[in-house]
């Protein structure tokens, strides 16, 4: 039997698509892009897929909070096949070394589904908890050692720093707030904007993003 010589650790990556498109999303089209680079990189690894297409992702409601509020000791069995699904998310952020989130804006904000998502693990204990020493910072995150990438697409453009939609977009801004509390402060960010025009203005970001991507991998493999 031949032994296979893998390039340093095998790299555990997380998948996340939030696009209600399946036909002709952008967002998809990268986290593709993503996975199709990284394969021909050669790398070892270990690949989960989150798509919230493809399965409900439920809104948490009271009897989630009464489970969640619970030690993991003293709920039923009710309460616990209630934060199942919770757990499982929860599980899946902790095993990945690189988190990929591909997700659309969608009225200046995150689609509905990942909203939940992060209302479902956004868990005290779980995914963060206080650091009551500094005021200016008072929680602790619990995913330590990890990698976010964004690949965040946008129907129109000037979203960026200093643009003239800045102040709208609240997609970009979020998510890195919402995961920096957990705890992800290595975070990568690659958009698209201006996906509703039919030009080859766009054809050519597209391209160019594809390419910063293949690049970001390339650093990714360097430093691990």
């Amino acid at each position: 039997m031949s032994t296979i010589n893998y390039p340093k650790a095998m790299k555990k990556i997380l998948v996340i698509n939030a696009s209600a498109n399946t036909k002709n999303s952008v967002s998809r089209s990268l986290s593709d892009t993503f996975i199709e680079y990284w394969k021909m990189t050669g790398f070892a690894h270990q690949i989960q897929y989150r798509d919230f297409s493809e399965s409900e992702i439920s809104h948490i409601d009271q009897m989630w909070i009464d489970a969640n509020l619970k030690s993991p000791e003293n709920r039923s069995e009710n309460e616990r096949e209630m934060l199942k699904w919770s757990d499982i998310y929860i599980k899946e952020l902790h095993d990945a070394d690189i988190i990929v989130l591909a997700s659309p804006m969608y009225n200046w904000s995150i689609p509905s589904t990942l909203k939940a998502y992060i209302d479902n693990i956004m868990r005290f204990n779980e995914t963060f908890t206080r650091n009551l020493q500094r005021g200016d910072q008072p929680y602790r995150g619990l995913l330590e050692n990890k990698s976010l990438i964004l690949l965040l697409s946008r129907g129109s453009q000037g979203y960026e720093k200093g643009e003239r939609n800045a102040h709208m977009n609240f997609q970009s801004s979020y998510l890195k707030m919402v995961f920096g509390i957990m705890g992800i402060h290595d975070v990568d960010e690659l958009a698209i904007n201006g996906t509703s025009r039919e030009s080859n203005d766009l054809t050519e970001e597209i391209l160019n993003v594809r390419e910063q991507l293949r690049t970001l991998i390339n650093q990714k493999l360097s430093l691990s």
